[in-house]
């Protein structure tokens, strides 16, 4: 399946990094420090800001200042972060004004992320500093699309999480969504699924980014 867009937002965790295993250690600190059954954030977190997903599973703690906690320790924490196969060199193909971020993470998690895993800087970056409302509303996709210079509805975004996905839907921006931390299934709303980000194949044309996706990564 082909693609035509004017410029290519991407999530990040479970699209270019892999953080899960970061994710998941400081979950289970948390979940067992208060007593909360990880199961239950496991079933919801991905592509949520903490704070949302502390909202709805300990509602009766001081969620913004756990969430701040949490994050902040997470941000430090390096150990076991890869990226996924393909981002490095998609990223260095594209046009620096043609992309950028949207995520659920902080800003300061992407600042120290990109650089310790070698990735370029993205000239746009959205994080849960940046929006009121996180995914899966379409804030972060609307204002990524707005500081890149194009409608939502000339920019592709790649994502992996239901949230994301029903996020740039709802921002009137079409998707990609990579089968790397939900089933295929639960991705559904997406305009296309990829097995992998290695399966993302983009071309630089006179008239916008050509993406493809191949059946394999």
């Amino acid at each position: 399946m082909d693609f035509l867009c004017q410029a290519i937002i991407f999530d990040v965790d479970g699209v270019l990094i892999n953080s899960d295993p970061v994710a998941d250690r400081h979950w289970r600190l948390w979940a067992d420090r208060h007593g909360v059954d990880y199961e239950a954030i496991a079933r919801i977190h991905h592509g949520r800001p903490t704070v949302d997903t502390i909202r709805q599973v300990a509602p009766h703690l001081n969620v913004v200042e756990e969430a701040r906690i949490k994050e902040s320790a997470e941000a430090d924490d390096t150990d076991g972060l890869v990226t996924y196969a393909g981002a490095q060199e998609l990223l260095a193909q594209l046009p620096r004004d043609r992309w950028g971020v949207a995520t659920s993470g902080t800003r300061r998690t992407v600042s120290i992320r990109f650089p310790y895993l070698g990735l370029p800087e993205p000239s746009v970056m959205v994080t849960a500093n940046d929006v009121q409302r996180g995914k899966p509303a379409p804030d972060p996709y609307l204002l990524a699309a707005e500081r890149l210079g194009f409608a939502p509805a000339d920019c592709l975004v790649i994502e992996d999480a239901p949230a994301g996905v029903e996020a740039a839907a709802a921002a009137s921006a079409r998707v990609i969504a990579v089968a790397t931390t939900n089933r295929a299934e639960d991705l559904a709303r997406a305009d296309a699924i990829a097995p992998a980000l290695a399966a993302i194949h983009i071309s630089v044309k006179p008239n916008g980014l050509w993406v493809h996706i191949s059946p394999t990564a």
